[in-house]
């Protein structure tokens, strides 16, 4: 995947979740299959995209990533929430609901 596919992919869905996360990081491998259980139960329409940070170095930079993992959410286009290191998936999914019901209704 490339800068410019993400940002396209961004720029034509209206909800995207980008998870950056690395290969010796055990707190990204616990929390990724949570994180996207939550937005496959709650957001459906979000599309969820891992990057793993060792093969896309460039990736994570370009969206000023420096520390997993992290999750930003785009709504409309727009960066509208994120979270590193310490993932509250409940907090999330309650700042993200009221959003959602706007965009997706």
């Amino acid at each position: 995947m490339t800068i410019e596919t993400i940002q396209e992919i961004i720029r034509s869905k209206p909800g995207i979740l980008l998870y950056f996360w690395g290969e010796h990081c055990n707190v990204c491998h616990a929390l990724q299959p949570k994180l996207f259980e939550a937005f496959e139960t709650n957001f459906p329409k979000i599309e969820k995209i891992a990057i793993d940070v060792g093969e896309d170095a460039d990736i994570a930079a370009n969206f000023g990533v420096f520390s997993i993992p992290t999750a930003i959410i785009f709504l409309d286009g727009k960066e509208f929430e994120r979270v590193s290191r310490n993932v509250s998936i409940p907090a999330l999914v309650e700042k993200i609901r009221r959003p959602y019901d706007i965009f997706f209704s």
